[in-house]
């Protein structure tokens, strides 16, 4: 039994408004943030939606001359973990979206 053709306009008019809440979606990311700590928040980064570093604050205890490396691990540990959140929160917000093609009845997605 062969199946019926898809609408072309009707999916084109989808695929039309699926863009634009992606470019708003990616558009309102930059002014989203999340935070993340390392050294129980001796470190704190904060990274915005669309992955810029927007703030690292440093708790003056944590700066020990002679032991820099422990410093540096934090700043690490903290950058990554914010970034990782970040992504996180802008697959939530795109992964919806996207996930809207497979009701479009296009083979493969």
């Amino acid at each position: 039994m062969p199946q019926p053709q898809p609408n072309m306009q009707q999916m084109l008019k989808q695929v039309q408004k699926m863009q634009q809440e992606m470019m708003e979606a990616q558009e309102s990311l930059k002014d989203e943030v999340v935070e993340a700590s390392a050294g129980g928040g001796m470190v704190t980064v904060q990274v915005t939606g669309d992955l810029n570093v927007r703030a690292i604050k440093i708790q003056p205890e944590a700066v020990d001359p002679d032991d820099v490396e422990l410093l540096q691990d934090m700043v690490l540990a903290a950058v990554n973990e914010a970034v990782r959140a970040a992504q996180e929160l802008a697959t939530s917000k795109l992964g919806g979206i996207a996930g809207g093609l497979g009701g479009l009845g296009l083979p493969g997605l």
